[in-house]
């Protein structure tokens, strides 16, 4: 476990302790948009190269010391530093930093970037806890487990169980958070082995709330009408990518263009996602209201999927069920991770091709085969995969062709000039109306490529006690956020005469 802003990426958990425990100069608010949280002001210089940010003075870390900017040089030098293996560095790579006193730091960027506000919510880290800690013992240190920040709430312990594994963290309320005590006094975070042992847990009333959970296991909530179900909209989208470099029936266009239209997206949102989503047709969700474009929607034809094979050359072999051209197959293998979700919603999509000729093996692996294995040297022919972005959308990592191969996202393969000037322009582009102009751009030319069948976005689900109120999030840009407005939460409770 590491709760550390430095190192939580890779765990859910460990990243909504996080969101508790510490603080960044910025952070998002319920609508996903990003506002001050430790710093008091801040300009951006004309050229947007130079970012420069004033402290709030009244910020003090659960230890009692000050937070200042020496600890926000230090965070963000060891958060840049590869020796540290911090999973957000590459978002720091040519930005340089410099101290003006106590309460100013200063970021100097080598190329505008729009989105380096957002690389400014990650939390900030105690210097005086940390400077003593070398690079080698950095992820082994106990400061992990014992964390100090400046959230809103203090971690006071961890309960383990007979074979040393964590079961629960309990965290206080901080007296003297910089925007107020928090309302509620304290959060205990219960850790379960699966789904269902934490809804077991929920309906004999031992917590009172879950991070979200499968939708099919909602209807087994026995304390339905004392539940409030918190929709939240989440920018994170499930597709199928198509290998053209490891399928040649997925190489051909016409292929792509047939499955898309093969594709009924309202029936897997009504069975798989009952209905909590949305469809999608590109990597820019439709949340992102002002980035719609006129793109290439495909809709469910499976007639006019048969007929664009038909007019390919791809003949229906009725013997074997599939089609075939000249000495080419139509058939592939879809992967997919081992999970409910994903091996019902994989089933549907290769009833779905399976109608109009395309013969589809569905394989599902574990999370750590799956990218060890396969995402890491794109040895797949289709991929069944969920991707998260942000509302302020930056798909250069997802897109752009030097990502094609890891570490890079790129897991679709796709490679066009044109698209690559577009993520690249709008990456340094801070006139917002221009940098929607580039992703309208964007998504014709990769609608018109169909390096993937876009499916849906879920919507994150949380369910929690009425008891509680005051939770306000309704876009949030990861899973941790739904936590963001937490020291604003508070229990209605009566007033007793003495």
């Amino acid at each position: 476990m590491y709760i550390n802003s430095l190192l939580s990426q890779t765990s859910k958990a460990d990243a909504d302790l996080v969101q508790l425990v510490y603080s960044g100069l910025m952070k998002y608010d319920a609508r996903g948009n990003l506002e001050k949280d430790l710093a008091r002001d801040y300009e951006i210089s004309e050229d947007k190269k130079t970012y420069t940010f004033h402290l709030r003075e009244d910020a003090l870390w659960h230890d009692g010391e000050r937070l200042m900017a020496d600890d926000v040089y230090f965070t963000f030098n060891l958060l840049k530093d590869p020796q540290y293996k911090s999973p957000l560095r590459l978002n720091w790579q040519g930005v340089e930093m410099e101290q003006e006193g106590d309460f100013t730091i200063i970021f100097k960027l080598n190329n505008p970037y729009f989105g380096f506000l957002g690389n400014l919510t990650t939390g900030i880290i105690p210097k005086h806890i940390w400077e003593n800690v070398s690079a080698e013992r950095f992820t082994l240190s106990e400061h992990n487990l014992k964390p100090i920040g400046a959230g809103p709430y203090r971690f006071i312990g961890m309960q383990k169980n007979s074979g040393d594994e964590i079961v629960s963290c309990r965290l206080k309320a901080f007296a003297s958070f910089y925007a107020g005590q928090p309302h509620i006094s304290g959060f205990i975070f219960n850790f379960y082995p699966d789904h269902e042992s934490m809804l077991a847990a929920y309906n004999k009333k031992e917590i009172d709330g879950m991070r979200s959970i499968p939708l099919d296991l909602l209807e087994q909530i026995k304390l339905s009408k004392s539940t409030n179900v918190h929709e939240m909209n989440i920018p994170r989208f499930f597709a199928v990518y198509l290998n053209e470099n490891k399928s040649v029936a997925l190489a051909a266009k016409p292929v792509r263009e047939a499955l898309a239209h093969a594709t009924d997206r309202g029936r897997i949102m009504e069975e798989v996602l009952h209905g909590k989503g949305e469809p999608v047709y590109s990597p820019v969700l439709s949340a992102m209201k002002e980035y719609e474009s006129d793109i290439s929607r495909y809709e469910y034809d499976p007639e006019k999927s048969r007929a664009i094979l038909e007019e390919a050359g791809w003949k229906m072999d009725e013997n074997e069920g599939l089609r075939k051209k000249e000495d080419a197959r139509l058939e592939f293998e879809i992967l997919t991770l081992d999970s409910a979700e994903m091996a019902e919603t994989s089933e549907l999509i290769r009833e779905q091709w399976k109608a109009v000729g395309a013969q589809a093996e569905v394989r599902v692996v574990s999370p750590s085969d799956l990218q060890q294995n396969y995402i890491k040297p794109r040895e797949y022919d289709a991929l069944l995969f969920g991707q998260e972005t942000s509302f302020s959308p930056d798909l250069y990592f997802f897109w752009h062709s030097s990502q094609r191969k890891d570490p890079g996202l790129n897991i679709g393969n796709f490679e066009d000039k044109k698209a690559d000037e577009l993520l690249e322009k709008s990456r340094e582009e801070a006139d917002e109306a221009r940098r929607i102009e580039y992703y309208r751009e964007f998504q014709k030319i990769i609608t018109a490529d169909i390096p993937a069948v876009f499916l849906y976005s879920p919507k994150y689900i949380y369910p929690v006690s009425r008891k509680i109120k005051g939770i306000g999030s309704e876009n949030i840009n990861s899973s941790e956020w739904r936590l963001g407005d937490v020291h604003k939460w508070y229990i209605k409770t009566k007033r007793v005469k003495k």
